[in-house]
Protein backbone atom coordinates (compact mmCIF):
# COMPACT_ATOMS: atom_id res chain seq x y z
CA UNK A 1 0.00 0.00 0.00
CA UNK A 2 1.06 3.54 -0.75
CA UNK A 3 2.47 5.60 2.09
CA UNK A 4 -0.27 8.09 3.02
CA UNK A 5 0.34 10.78 5.61
CA UNK A 6 -2.02 12.85 7.71
CA UNK A 7 -1.40 16.52 8.43
CA UNK A 8 -3.43 19.00 10.40
CA UNK A 9 -5.43 21.19 8.04
CA UNK A 10 -3.85 24.54 7.28
CA UNK A 11 -4.99 27.53 5.27
CA UNK A 12 -2.74 26.44 2.38
CA UNK A 13 -4.84 23.27 1.98
CA UNK A 14 -8.15 25.11 1.73
CA UNK A 15 -8.34 25.43 -2.07
CA UNK A 16 -7.78 21.72 -2.65
CA UNK A 17 -10.15 20.68 0.15
CA UNK A 18 -12.81 23.02 -1.28
CA UNK A 19 -12.25 21.51 -4.75
CA UNK A 20 -12.80 17.98 -3.38
CA UNK A 21 -15.91 19.04 -1.45
CA UNK A 22 -17.34 20.87 -4.47
CA UNK A 23 -17.19 17.63 -6.47
CA UNK A 24 -19.44 15.98 -3.87
CA UNK A 25 -21.78 18.98 -3.71
CA UNK A 26 -22.32 19.05 -7.47
CA UNK A 27 -22.33 15.33 -8.26
CA UNK A 28 -23.48 13.30 -5.26
CA UNK A 29 -25.78 13.08 -2.28
CA UNK A 30 -22.81 12.52 0.05
CA UNK A 31 -23.42 16.07 1.28
CA UNK A 32 -26.71 17.89 1.42
CA UNK A 33 -25.21 21.21 0.38
CA UNK A 34 -26.86 21.97 -2.95
CA UNK A 35 -24.55 24.72 -4.20
CA UNK A 36 -20.77 25.14 -4.12
CA UNK A 37 -19.46 26.87 -1.02
CA UNK A 38 -17.25 29.93 -0.91
CA UNK A 39 -13.82 29.69 0.68
CA UNK A 40 -15.16 31.53 3.72
CA UNK A 41 -18.03 29.06 4.10
CA UNK A 42 -15.63 26.12 3.74
CA UNK A 43 -13.32 27.64 6.34
CA UNK A 44 -16.16 27.45 8.87
CA UNK A 45 -16.57 23.73 8.16
CA UNK A 46 -12.91 22.70 8.46
CA UNK A 47 -11.45 25.05 11.10
CA UNK A 48 -12.65 24.94 14.71
CA UNK A 49 -12.41 27.16 17.76
CA UNK A 50 -12.43 24.16 20.10
CA UNK A 51 -9.06 22.37 20.07
CA UNK A 52 -10.81 19.02 20.53
CA UNK A 53 -12.02 19.09 16.93
CA UNK A 54 -9.74 18.92 13.92
CA UNK A 55 -9.52 18.44 10.19
CA UNK A 56 -6.68 16.35 8.81
CA UNK A 57 -5.64 16.32 5.18
CA UNK A 58 -4.51 13.04 3.67
CA UNK A 59 -1.53 13.19 1.35
CA UNK A 60 0.52 10.80 -0.71
CA UNK A 61 3.97 11.89 -1.83
CA UNK A 62 2.66 14.29 -4.47
CA UNK A 63 -0.96 15.13 -3.86
CA UNK A 64 -3.64 15.90 -1.32
CA UNK A 65 -5.89 12.81 -1.61
CA UNK A 66 -8.69 13.83 0.74
CA UNK A 67 -9.51 14.94 4.23
CA UNK A 68 -11.12 13.66 7.39
CA UNK A 69 -12.65 15.72 10.12
CA UNK A 70 -13.82 15.21 13.64
CA UNK A 71 -16.45 17.75 14.69
CA UNK A 72 -18.83 18.52 17.49
CA UNK A 73 -21.84 16.21 17.48
CA UNK A 74 -24.26 18.56 19.25
CA UNK A 75 -23.75 21.84 21.07
CA UNK A 76 -24.79 20.56 24.50
CA UNK A 77 -22.52 19.63 27.41
CA UNK A 78 -24.06 16.16 27.67
CA UNK A 79 -22.58 15.36 24.25
CA UNK A 80 -19.01 16.40 25.08
CA UNK A 81 -17.84 12.78 24.86
CA UNK A 82 -19.31 12.31 21.39
CA UNK A 83 -18.02 13.63 18.07
CA UNK A 84 -18.89 13.28 14.42
CA UNK A 85 -16.46 11.82 11.88
CA UNK A 86 -16.56 12.68 8.17
CA UNK A 87 -14.30 11.53 5.32
CA UNK A 88 -14.06 13.02 1.82
CA UNK A 89 -11.64 11.66 -0.75
CA UNK A 90 -10.54 12.93 -4.11
CA UNK A 91 -12.54 10.59 -6.42
CA UNK A 92 -9.28 9.38 -8.03
CA UNK A 93 -8.26 7.89 -4.67
CA UNK A 94 -11.43 5.97 -3.79
CA UNK A 95 -10.97 2.22 -3.36
CA UNK A 96 -7.35 2.37 -2.21
CA UNK A 97 -7.97 1.82 1.51
CA UNK A 98 -7.51 5.49 2.39
CA UNK A 99 -10.96 5.80 3.97
CA UNK A 100 -10.14 3.09 6.52
CA UNK A 101 -6.77 4.70 7.26
CA UNK A 102 -8.54 8.02 7.80
CA UNK A 103 -11.04 6.48 10.22
CA UNK A 104 -8.27 4.79 12.20
CA UNK A 105 -6.29 8.04 12.32
CA UNK A 106 -9.26 9.96 13.72
CA UNK A 107 -10.05 7.22 16.24
CA UNK A 108 -6.52 7.47 17.66
CA UNK A 109 -6.85 11.25 17.84
CA UNK A 110 -10.33 11.00 19.41
CA UNK A 111 -9.10 8.68 22.16
CA UNK A 112 -6.38 11.20 23.02
CA UNK A 113 -9.16 13.79 23.32
CA UNK A 114 -10.95 11.41 25.71
CA UNK A 115 -13.92 11.05 23.40
CA UNK A 116 -16.18 8.07 24.02
CA UNK A 117 -18.29 7.75 20.85
CA UNK A 118 -17.83 8.63 17.18
CA UNK A 119 -20.86 9.06 14.92
CA UNK A 120 -20.94 9.07 11.11
CA UNK A 121 -24.00 10.66 9.49
CA UNK A 122 -24.48 9.28 5.97
CA UNK A 123 -27.01 9.64 3.16
CA UNK A 124 -28.94 6.37 3.07
CA UNK A 125 -28.13 5.76 -0.59
CA UNK A 126 -24.37 6.18 -0.04
CA UNK A 127 -23.62 2.46 0.16
CA UNK A 128 -19.86 2.94 -0.25
CA UNK A 129 -19.64 5.08 2.90
CA UNK A 130 -21.96 2.75 4.79
CA UNK A 131 -19.75 -0.24 3.89
CA UNK A 132 -16.62 1.72 4.83
CA UNK A 133 -17.88 2.46 8.33
CA UNK A 134 -19.30 -1.04 8.82
CA UNK A 135 -15.90 -2.54 7.85
CA UNK A 136 -14.35 -0.38 10.55
CA UNK A 137 -16.62 -1.54 13.36
CA UNK A 138 -19.40 1.06 13.21
CA UNK A 139 -22.99 -0.09 13.59
CA UNK A 140 -26.23 1.48 12.46
CA UNK A 141 -27.90 3.35 15.30
CA UNK A 142 -30.44 5.56 13.52
CA UNK A 143 -32.40 5.83 10.29
CA UNK A 144 -34.22 9.04 9.41
CA UNK A 145 -36.65 8.67 6.49
CA UNK A 146 -36.88 11.34 3.78
CA UNK A 147 -35.27 14.10 5.86
CA UNK A 148 -33.15 15.53 3.04
CA UNK A 149 -33.87 16.62 -0.50
CA UNK A 150 -31.38 16.94 -3.32
CA UNK A 151 -31.49 16.48 -7.09
CA UNK A 152 -35.30 16.31 -6.86
CA UNK A 153 -35.38 13.27 -4.61
CA UNK A 154 -36.20 12.74 -0.96
CA UNK A 155 -33.30 11.15 0.87
CA UNK A 156 -32.87 9.13 4.03
CA UNK A 157 -30.07 9.74 6.50
CA UNK A 158 -28.50 6.97 8.55
CA UNK A 159 -26.19 7.25 11.51
CA UNK A 160 -23.46 4.79 12.38
CA UNK A 161 -21.59 4.85 15.66
CA UNK A 162 -18.61 3.27 17.34
CA UNK A 163 -17.85 3.31 21.03
CA UNK A 164 -14.11 3.96 21.18
CA UNK A 165 -13.59 4.90 24.82
CA UNK A 166 -13.63 2.02 27.26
Amino acid sequence: MQNYRFYEMEERHLDKVLQIYTHYVLNTTATFHARPLTKQEMRKIVFFRNDKYRTFVICDENELCGYVLITQHKNREAYDGTAEITVYLNPDFIGKGIGSLAIKHVEVYARKQQLHVLVATICGENTNSIKLFERNGYFKCAHYKEVGQKFGQLLDVVSYQKIIGR
